[in-house]
Parts: structure tokens; C-alpha cells; sequence
């Protein structure tokens, strides 16, 4: 696993730790204040509006319906979309 620290507009720096992470709970990172359903909607739009993003994820074995990232997926939806 990897740490970054990363600045947080809440309060103290906190650790953003490069991982496994499940489809909707890595959408809600993205989408605090959302519902899982909504996050999840949200980031596959953002996936499928990204041609280069979507395209570096599927050389990478993700498929639409995917329900885990694997950590290398996630460091390059970061990559392209910046940390949650």
C-alpha cells in the first residue's frame, strides 16, 4: 500500500492510501455528499467522458460493470482526475 498525504480543505492533512478499493466506495471519495447510487452514477460518467482514462483502465482489465478497482486502476483514474 501506498500513502499520500494529501491537503484537506476540512482540517489537518489526510493520508489518501493507494489500494483496492470497491467501485462505489471509491466514487464516494469523489462524492461526499451523495448517495452510493449517485457517486457511482457520477464517476462512470466521468469514466466514459474521458476517452484516455477509459481507455488506460481497459488496457488495465476493467470492465463497465466492474465492482473492484484494482490499485493500479485507481492510481490512474487519480492520474487523470486528480485525488478525492
Amino acid at each position: 500500500m501506498v500513502q499520500r498525504t494529501t491537503a484537506n480543505k476540512d482540517g489537518p492533512e489526510k493520508a489518501f492510501v493507494l489500494r483496492s478499493y470497491g467501485y462505489g466506495e471509491l466514487a464516494l471519495l469523489y462524492f461526499p455528499n451523495s448517495t452510493k447510487k449517485s457517486a457511482t452514477t457520477q464517476l462512470r460518467r466521468w469514466i466514459r467522458s474521458n476517452d484516455v482514462l477509459r481507455r488506460s483502465l481497459i488496457q488495465l482489465g476493467f470492465a463497465d460493470r466492474q465492482r473492484i478497482l484494482t490499485p493500479r486502476q485507481v492510481e490512474v483514474v487519480i492520474q487523470y482526475v486528480g485525488e478525492p
